[in-house]
């Protein structure tokens, strides 16, 4: 049974929908099942969801993101407000779901609270992910105020020990205060928004305190809590983050000690047929597991969002995914 926070939530989305946008999502899907049908890129309609990115900067130097590493080849920065708003003004009459966030922390963009209040002028569903070191009291009220929809909060351990072995540079406590911050900030304004998802992702490290971080969740009065499998770069030969809890890992173990992807990679992707990924400075590229921009399928500083949805680069990848999705590097350590 769905909890009363989750169907607010819901309703928050229905209302960001249209006859318009419902004929567009359904050309889409339909699109996307004759592809898998025929194994062929077939596809129609505009996109529904997309993640722009504000900035590549962040506080913490979590050892598996290339944003805390500093680990780009590609430019690093933040968006420009009004190439914000122009992207925004392109995509509005078929864009529901905004994901305001790629790599990087979103907080530490000067603009964020207006970009939010812009998409969702707009009627369009906003959600990002933070690691709420900057979720102070001020910035509580900013967040429940602009609007936000949805906010993942990432916290991967339940003490401070745990917490910093993976995020490191942060701070437990300055997490769990900003997460009080936020949930206080919302009684006070008696609204639902944004709805809180508490994130946990499970490592070797941490993997001993799922349940813990569920009543944790519970204490600190979150809408949910969301236990999430790890994604590790180099795991072929064993790393020491991947978990033993089979469950909560994508990687299984083989006779060779080799590992591998559980899960097998089908010639098939619905996020190709209906979302997009803009990078701080224009690029646009398939998903958020091309992190460092290397497949670019065009440059909204350039070309419109519609031209790019629409070309040759973008239809030859989505043929390429039907044909032998397994070819494609950013694909083969994902789990859709």
């Amino acid at each position: 049974m769905m909890s009363r926070s989750k169907i607010k939530d819901a309703f928050q989305f229905i209302k960001c929908l249209n006859s318009k946008k419902i004929i567009n999502y359904t050309k889409l899907r339909l699109s996307f099942h004759i592809s898998n049908l025929v194994h062929k890129n077939y596809h129609k309609g505009d996109a529904f969801s997309v993640s722009i990115e504000p900035t590549t900067s962040c506080n913490l130097s979590c050892s598996e993101c290339p944003s805390g590493n500093k680990a780009f080849s590609r430019p690093t920065g933040k968006i420009d407000k009004i190439f914000f708003y122009s992207v925004i003004e392109q995509l509005k009459n078929h864009l529901v779901y905004l994901t305001l966030y790629f790599q990087g922390e979103p907080f530490l963009h000067p603009d964020f609270f207006e970009m939010v209040k812009f998409a969702r002028k707009n009627n369009i569903y906003v959600a990002t992910s933070t690691n709420a070191h900057f979720l102070t009291e001020k910035n509580a009220e900013l967040t429940v105020k602009s609007g936000l929809n949805r906010l993942v909060i990432s916290l991967d351990g339940i003490d401070s020990e745990t917490y910093k072995i993976y995020r490191k540079g942060g701070n437990f406590n300055t997490v769990l205060q900003g997460i009080r911050n936020l949930c206080n900030a919302k009684k006070q304004m008696n609204v639902s928004h944004p709805f809180v998802i508490l994130q946990f992702i499970v490592f070797a490290t941490n993997e001993h305190q799922i349940d813990d971080i569920k009543r944790l969740g519970k204490e600190l009065g979150v809408d949910e809590v969301q236990i999430k499998t790890a994604q590790i770069y180099d795991y072929e030969n064993g790393n020491p983050l991947i978990p033993e809890y089979q469950k909560y890992s994508r990687y299984k173990k083989l006779d060779d000690g080799k590992y591998i992807i559980k899960k097998k990679i089908k010639n098939q992707c619905s996020r190709m047929w209906q979302s997009a990924v803009i990078c701080w400075d224009g690029r646009v590229v398939p998903c958020c597991f091309d992190k460092d921009a290397v497949y670019q399928l065009g440059n909204l500083k350039n070309q419109t969002f519609s031209e790019i949805w629409k070309n040759q680069a973008y239809n030859a990848f989505r043929d390429q995914i039907i044909k032998n999705r397994k070819s494609i590097d950013i694909c083969c350590n994902c789990t859709e």
